[in-house]
């Protein structure tokens, strides 16, 4: 791994080695699966085999008689207790246990609560279900067929599988621009279903305590205090009566925002048996059942000048979405962000149409680390340059540089009516380019060509759009997309402090340590960073969309000075001065002129808790909160570039270097910042070659394990070369902006460009991921190799 950073931090943050990592690297994580409270008993869910049935009934009665068996909850139960739905993320409503008919394979249908997970696994087999199956439909094309099946038709009214219609860009001015357009390019193209396949499966530990009548959840969620405000509207509970505790998540890429069934039947077995309630599920519960991403089904086009300036950009989606609408975005915007399908260049007019449909799959739309279908566009926006690219004969790397936005014109706002913050696109891109000595990989690839091997090259530049804000346009049902901090400073000068985003590995305890030290000068090593508990910690809608640092780092920052501010007024009652005569030295304040006298924030934060007369109206202590709310979202963006070798015989793929520009602004860590590019280029990688989780046409789960479903690993990853710009973002209290799902972003189109121009010599034009060895062999078989369009 090399790094390139030709920027110095203009904050002054720095690497420092991360504060959790003592109890992880040990094995001392707390996860959920961890806890063992006295009592405990162990739940296990029935799931359909079938992935559309009729439920003529269901027989519990042995499952019942089993000795260890304490519960057995279907959905009529549920009904009794008015749990049997929970809102999904955009209003659409989800059975808790099938009542009805089930309408994906893995739908839950039963739950058992014994008091051994094995008791619970093996009463499961005594449970009779009567089904009446049913035609399923898998593809979203025919779901909108007239003879489909209707999978929703417990919707009231509902005679088809059709969800919503959205669009956005100017219909008319873009047909004008593709009318009178020198070159126009069209490409239908399949971003396939994947999923987020995190480290620790979900599950959830809840005990109703028969005295206080408190419920306390301990679950592997992404948004604890959303979690909460959510039982609580669904079960009828006093919300002060909840307490959602996440503890260290192993991993979560938005597949644990949302509620799943198995939270909600371990709450009500909890309340049935008046003990605490264990539910995980297994792997293949995981990849089978879970929320999905992807499965966008897209045409774009791209008008061009015969020069190659990019006029305007038309895409059609169709948004296959499952058998519920699950999606994780905010409820502005059925399609989430794909209006930022422009991407990073500069055009005339834009349009995007979205279509979501009903299918009998897993419930899909998970914000899988994407920016709420950001990496949907992306790809798209960079395969169609890159075709143009093809048409034109133009090296993709002259296409871009030609059309990227330029400095001077941010804040630019978009076709579609994004305001981007700020950028030095041109910068990124020649950066790229410098560490990969882009010349001499083309003069290596004409060599290689000429002799028969298939190298490609592939570039791609991405737009990012993070920080799920502000509130007046940003919402997950009816819930703003605001977020809180307290800093608390204790009387010896240490400090605490408490956010309402959640880790799931990106080393929150480290660089919001990091960040409220830079602020007040308290040494980071003084500082804890609490989080995950609904109880010690302000409100907010939890971590997704890489809106940690834009969001709850900025409310960090805020709170942080807002104690600084406070301390130069006790500093002054200590020091019989003005508030106005002192100065700021990071950690201390000084009489203006006499460095020698002087308060340390230790000193002050005594002084605040002690007998110091302070002036009227200012309390004492030294506490401050913030809750922020966004002005805008942040833009990170970079320029990624991939190499790969094609085994001609095998049509194996191997990428032999990847080159990793990236701007987030300011970076409070870079080593915490790498690990998040590294991680995300790996899962980019997956995506493009090997992950894709597909269905026979009776709607069977084929990728219901990682025998099936393949992730990629280090063999498949090279050693990354990552470099930085530094823009920092003009409305962020720090500049920052965010890099948690950048690089899952910007990695895909860049190994299928890559991919695509090693297979030039064949006349390839496109191929969909995942370029698995026979996706690529059966691309190779359009056409014999042609040495004149080799040596282009």
């Amino acid at each position: 791994m090399t790094t390139t950073e030709n920027q110095a931090n203009p904050i002054g943050f720095g690497r420092m080695l991360r504060k959790e990592d003592a109890r992880f690297l040990r094995g001392k994580g707390n996860y959920v699966d961890d806890l063992n409270l006295p009592g405990m008993l162990h739940g296990a869910v029935l799931r359909s085999p079938y992935a559309h049935a009729r439920i003529k009934s269901i027989d519990i009665s042995a499952a019942q008689a089993h000795p260890k068996v304490k519960a057995v909850i279907t959905g009529e139960i549920l009904e009794t207790l008015n749990l049997a739905w929970i809102p999904s993320l955009s209003h659409d409503v989800v059975a808790v246990l099938a009542t009805d008919k089930v309408r994906f394979q893995g739908q839950e249908v039963a739950f058992v609560v014994a008091e051994d997970r094995y008791s619970a696994r093996d009463a499961l087999e005594l449970i009779e279900v009567d089904y009446e199956v049913l035609p399923p439909v898998v593809d979203a094309k025919k779901a909108l067929d007239k003879d489909a099946p209707v999978i929703r038709d417990d919707i009231a009214g509902k005679v088809d599988n059709f969800i919503f219609d959205w669009e956005s860009g100017d219909k008319a001015a873009t047909d004008e621009v593709f009318a009178n357009a020198a070159i126009v390019v069209n490409q239908d193209m399949l971003y396939p279903r994947v999923h987020p396949a995190p480290m620790e499966t979900c599950g959830a530990v809840a005990y109703m305590d028969p005295i206080d009548q408190k419920l306390t959840i301990y679950s592997t969620t992404q948004a604890p205090h959303a979690h909460r405000t959510l039982y609580a509207l669904v079960a009828g509970l006093p919300e002060h009566k909840l307490r959602v505790v996440s503890p260290d998540i192993g991993g979560g890429f938005g597949n644990k925002v949302g509620i799943y069934p198995g939270y909600v039947l371990a709450i009500v077995g909890s309340i049935l048996t008046k003990r605490p309630v264990k539910w995980m599920e297994d792997r293949s519960e995981n990849l089978m059942s879970t929320s999905f991403a992807r499965d966008y089904h897209m045409k774009g086009s791209i008008a061009a000048s015969a020069d190659g300036k990019i006029l305007g950009l038309r895409v059609d989606v169709l948004a296959d979405h499952g058998a519920f609408n699950n999606t994780a975005q905010p409820t502005k915007f059925p399609a989430g962000f794909f209006h930022v399908f422009t991407g990073s260049y500069d055009l005339m007019a834009a349009h995007c149409s979205v279509r979501g449909v009903y299918t009998n799959k897993a419930p899909g739309g998970v914000a899988y680390a994407c920016s709420f279908r950001v990496t949907e566009a992306v790809y798209l926006v960079e395969r169609m340059v890159d075709r143009l690219a093809q048409e034109l004969k133009m090296d993709p790397a002259e296409l871009r540089m030609k059309n990227l936005l330029r400095p001077e014109q941010f804040p630019y706002t978009s076709p579609t009516g994004w305001e981007y913050d700020s950028g030095e696109y041109p910068r990124a891109l020649r950066l790229a380019m410098d560490i990969a000595g882009y010349e001499e990989l083309r003069k290596e690839q004409a060599q290689k060509r000429a002799k028969g091997e298939l190298m490609g090259i592939g570039i791609s530049f991405f737009t990012e759009t993070v920080g799920a804000g502000p509130k007046r346009h940003m919402d997950i049902l009816g819930l703003g997309m605001a977020d809180g901090c307290e800093v608390r400073v204790h009387p010896t000068g240490k400090a605490v402090v408490r956010l309402s985003v959640q880790s799931q590995g990106q080393g929150h305890e480290t660089t919001f340590a990091q960040i409220v030290s830079e602020v007040t000068g308290i040494p980071p090593e003084d500082i804890d960073v609490v989080h995950g508990d609904t109880d010690n910690t302000p409100f907010g809608l939890g971590t997704y969309g890489s809106r940690s640092t834009p969001v709850s780092g900025a409310a960090a920052a805020i709170a942080a000075r807002r104690v600084v501010d406070k301390a130069r007024i006790v500093a002054s009652a200590m020091l019989e001065c003005a508030p106005e005569d002192l100065e700021w030295e990071k950690g201390r304040f000084n009489i203006k002129g006499d460095k020698s006298v002087g308060k340390t924030m230790a000193e002050i934060a005594l002084g605040a808790h002690g007998t110091v007369e302070l002036p009227e109206g200012v309390e004492g202590h030294l506490n401050a909160e913030c809750v922020y709310d966004p002005p805008n979202l942040t833009y990170p963006f970079g320029a990624y570039i991939c190499v790969v070798d094609v085994d001609p015989a095998t049509a194996k793929v191997s990428v032999r270097r990847f080159i990793a520009v990236d701007d987030c602004g300011p970076r409070i860590n870079p080593m915490i910042v790498e690990g998040q590019v590294h991680g995300g280029l790996a899962d980019g990688v997956g995506m493009a070659l090997m992950e894709v989780i597909a269905f026979d046409e009776d709607g069977n789960n084929l990728g219901a394990s990682f025998m099936d479903y393949l992730i990629p690993t280090s063999l498949e990853c090279p050693s990354w070369e990552t470099g930085a710009t530094v823009t920092p973002s003009p409305h962020h209290p720090l500049g920052l902006k965010g890099v948690g799902e950048s690089a899952t972003v910007g990695s895909p189109p860049a190994v299928v460009n890559a991919v695509i121009d090693a297979l030039a010599p064949y006349g390839v034009k496109h191929a969909d991921m995942p370029l698995t060895p026979a996706q690529v062999w059966q691309a190779m078989q359009g056409a014999p190799y042609r040495t004149d369009l080799a040596i282009q």
